[in-house]
């Protein structure tokens, strides 16, 4: 729903039609039924839901009453339940957060405007329960407000908008007073007309000015036009509240409750709080909770048993919400080491006082710890402190002396543009006395140090928009490390990636290891979690920043890996390891972990099922490689993409090209999938971002028009760039003529960029001679070259079976992913053929790929 700021006072409405001489005669024509079927008998529930509403303190009885009409039924209840103050004043900044239309601005525009909405309904009209009121909250003032003050009628209010809200068109409303009392009721058709007349209907004499006669005779316009049922339909459209956002916040607000049932089983559990460091301007406060081995619950689930925790915390200041927080601990049994089992936990504050509250959940035992806490957090100096238990002191040392201060930093800026190629200068930003040089690499390979500012560096990037990965290394005069950063180029708006900041490779750890990582979320996105392991073991997972966690190793010292996994609320996931305490002659290599998604067709061009691992061969440059995993992707989520040609040789075709397209978004898009489109003639255009609904899609094809030169070199680099950062199954539709007039890319640029996108190119030639046959051998080897087909057709009707067959394909597809044997520290490009057992059958994928 679209909000906006109501305006001062309404225009007066338009005259409609030819005058009204009797207004009698149109009411008459009118059908006349008493019933209401909008009335109905209030529920003992909803009563008692009032006393409930009613019990709350004010200024939380006002926002009930304020949004009532935007409270879904999970919402209401869950505030209803909450008891302390400052948990509702953390639920309606949520409510509020979860409806922003722009959560990147400081601005909540929704809120700001609803709530000037609510004001002028009671300024106007005492109270936000009369119909005046809630259409005035749903679709905004009126353009226009005409009084009826006939004689002969109760009285009355007609309202015109050029174009209401909730039903996006023309309309006029009345809206009376029956008896001269009370509210005001919207009118509908089918309620008569016997209830606007004062007098009985056979002394009715119409006795009002021609501004009113028309302004009521643009009611009945409507209401002829619509019909009775009609007339209600659209009533009901206007007078209904928003869908609620997902629920998914609701849960997760529920999920950091820190009180305890009346009836929970609890156990005791030591809290120990410490101030180690300073992270900038913030105190970083370090919490450990000791829970005897004795009473903590043993899971069973593997050979050797674990210990499984989930802690929830609030930190308070000044009887608000200030910070809250959950995390998941799971220690492996012979990790642990004495009769106490240590959490650890982190939250930089600022200084000042706080409480602290924290609720320990023995996931195994099925009890539960609660403690409350005041916190005076110190203004702490840059030498770090250490906890006062010494066994806790000694187990987190380590961690705690690779807790950076923030007072050196370091930080690439991103140059300016999308596609970034060529020569281009990089720049950085520093803070701190300590930097005394600065390394660049890129894609891993050292550059140029630089040991005077400017710390920069100009790159060649080469001559196609290919994802690079710059880094910049800080050391100070006795050769530390003091700083790092790093930046990915031409990674798209979708990236999703995890970095382990801490620890260092090759690093040498005894008893304890600080993990902390950064995440680098897709546009639009967020992260639901962060998992920490150590090797295979998973040590915490946190469930909000900073992504930082210190780990407890275990007595020996040998080799082990610290493996950070970042998650998103889809379930889509990326992963960075980092190894400690490895020999020096370890050597880092970069092994690459290949992806497939293959299509196996028999004679006849169909889909075959039923295949398992056992069917395929897969070799690269000739050498059998070992399939790690095979899966079936029949409901796997699908990332698609129709590339539509709208250069002047479309004219003729355009429409049916439009109809097609969209009746294969409607096959292919799920609520588990996403589309985009893109349109081009002399230059491409983002027509509509990856969204699943459908209505945004249809939106992109409309309105089309087929203009201008052909530019498709540059309009396939441009979609594929859009998809970097997709995980899973992505196929490009390029329907085209397949000539090319305008591009700065040639065609040898854009078949590389192809392979190294990792896109399944579906070509569609339209309208394409046999005799040109060279644009018929591009569109063909773009498909083979990226695990697609190519298709033919003579005109847009065709269209459609294509597409068909196109999302057939999709939806039998299978998965297999291998480990490749080829170590070799190059670039060059690796030639992927997958064979399947079978006579006549063909197995379609990706013909290589670059490392």
């Amino acid at each position: 729903m679209r909000v906006s700021q109501p305006t001062a006072a309404p225009r007066t409405a338009p005259a409609y039609g030819p005058r009204i001489a009797l207004l009698a005669v149109l009411l008459v024509g009118l059908p006349l039924l008493s019933t209401d079927a909008a009335a109905a008998k209030e529920k003992k529930s909803g009563g008692k839901l009032k006393e409930r509403i009613a019990a709350l303190p004010a200024p939380y009885r006002d926002f009930v009453e304020s949004v009532e009409l935007l409270l879904g039924k999970d919402e209401l209840e869950v505030f209803l339940e909450i008891e302390k103050d400052y948990q509702r004043d953390a639920f309606i900044e949520r409510f509020w957060r979860s409806r922003d239309p722009y959560p990147q601005t400081a601005r909540n525009e929704f809120r700001d405007n609803w709530l000037a909405r609510v004001a002028l309904a009671r300024e106007l009209y005492g109270d936000l329960d009369e119909d005046r009121s809630r259409v005035l909250l749903l679709n905004g003032q009126p353009d226009a407000l005409v009084p009826i003050d006939c004689v002969d009628l109760w009285p009355a209010e007609v309202w015109y908008y050029q174009r209401a809200e909730n039903v996006g068109m023309e309309l006029a409303i009345l809206f009376y007073q029956p008896g001269g009392l009370g509210a005001y009721r919207l009118w509908y058709p089918d309620r008569g007309t016997r209830e606007l007349v004062k007098f009985p209907f056979s002394d009715f004499d119409p006795n009002c000015s021609q501004r009113e006669l028309d302004a009521i005779g643009a009611v009945l316009s409507v209401a002829r036009a619509q019909g009775p049922m009609g007339f209600t339909t659209l009533a009901a459209e206007l007078m209904s509240p928003p869908k609620p956002p997902s629920g998914e916040w609701v849960a997760t607000f529920q999920a950091y409750d820190t009180d305890l049932p009346e009836d929970a089983a609890t156990f005791e559990a030591a809290v120990e709080i410490s101030y180690p460091s300073r992270y900038q301007s913030r105190t970083l406060v370090q919490v450990v909770l000791g829970v005897g081995r004795a009473d903590a619950g043993l899971s069973q689930l593997s050979t050797s048993g674990s210990y499984n925790f989930r802690l929830v915390g609030e930190v308070v200041r000044e009887d608000k919400l200030f910070d809250n927080f959950q995390y998941r601990f799971n220690l492996p049994a012979p990790e642990v080491e004495g009769e106490t089992i240590p959490l650890v936990f982190e939250r930089p504050l600022r200084a000042g006082d706080y409480l602290l509250i924290l609720k320990l959940e023995d996931l195994n035992g099925g009890r539960l710890f609660r403690a409350e806490r005041e916190l005076a957090v110190p203004a702490v100096e840059p030498a770090p402190a250490t906890p006062a238990d010494p066994e806790t002191a000694r187990l987190l040392a380590e961690a705690n002396a690779a807790i950076s201060s923030g007072d050196t930093t370091l930080q690439l800026v991103e140059p300016r543009g999308q596609l970034q190629t060529g020569m281009v200068r990089l720049d950085t930003l520093t803070t701190g006395a300590d930097i005394a040089e600065v390394t660049f690499e890129l894609d891993g390979r050292p550059v140029l140090t630089k040991r005077s500012p400017p710390f920069s560096v100009e790159l060649d990037l080469g001559s196609l928009p290919r994802m690079r990965t710059v880094s910049a290394a800080a050391r100070d005069a006795a050769g530390r490390e003091v700083a790092r950063d790093e930046l990915l180029l031409n990674a798209g708006s979708h990236r999703f990636d995890v970095r382990l900041v801490e620890p260092r490779p090759g690093g040498r750890y005894r008893r304890s290891v600080r993990a902390e990582t950064e995440v680098l979320v897709p546009e639009g996105g967020t992260v639901e979690r962060v998992e920490f392991y150590l090797d295979e073991s998973l040590v915490a997972a946190l469930y909000q920043p900073p992504w930082s966690q210190p780990i407890v190793l275990p007595p020996t010292e040998e080799m082990a890996y610290v493996r950070a996994v970042a998650y998103q609320p889809d379930g889509n996931y990326v992963e960075d390891t980092v190894f400690i305490n490895a020999p020096d002659y370890l050597e880092n290599l970069e092994v690459q972990f290949v992806e497939l998604y293959i299509s196996v067709l028999d004679q006849n061009k169909r889909p075959v099922a039923g295949l398992t691992a056992a069917d395929f061969t897969v070799l690269e440059d000739g050498v059998e490689q070992e399939p790690r995993r095979f899966d079936v992707v029949t409901n796997l989520p699908i990332h698609a993409g129709i590339l539509l040609d709208v250069s002047a040789s479309m004219e003729a075709d355009l429409e049916l090209a439009q109809l097609a397209a969209l009746e294969f978004f409607r096959q292919v898009v799920t609520p588990r999938d996403r589309a985009t489109l893109v349109t081009f003639n002399d230059h491409p255009n983002l027509a509509v971002k990856f969204t699943n609904d459908l209505d945004s899609l249809a939106g992109g094809l409309a309105g089309l028009k087929a203009e201008r030169g052909t530019a498709l070199y540059d309009s396939v680099i441009f979609a594929l760039y859009y998809f970097n950062g997709i995980k899973g199954q992505r196929a490009l539709i390029l329907l085209s003529d397949g000539r090319d007039e305008h591009s700065s890319f040639g065609w040898e640029d854009t078949l590389e960029y192809a392979r190294r996108a990792g896109v399944a190119i579906y070509s569609i030639g339209l309208n394409l001679p046999r005799k040109q046959l060279d644009q018929r051998r591009k569109l063909t080897r773009l498909a083979e070259e990226t695990g697609g087909r190519s298709f033919f057709v003579d005109g847009a009707g065709e269209l459609g079976a294509v597409y068909d067959e196109i999302q057939r394909e999709l939806r039998s597809r299978y998965y297999l992913a291998y480990q490749s044997t080829n170590t070799a520290d190059d670039e060059a490009f690796r030639t992927i053929d997958v064979e399947v057992a079978g006579r006549g059958l063909e197995a379609k994928t990706l013909r290589g790929y670059y490392p």
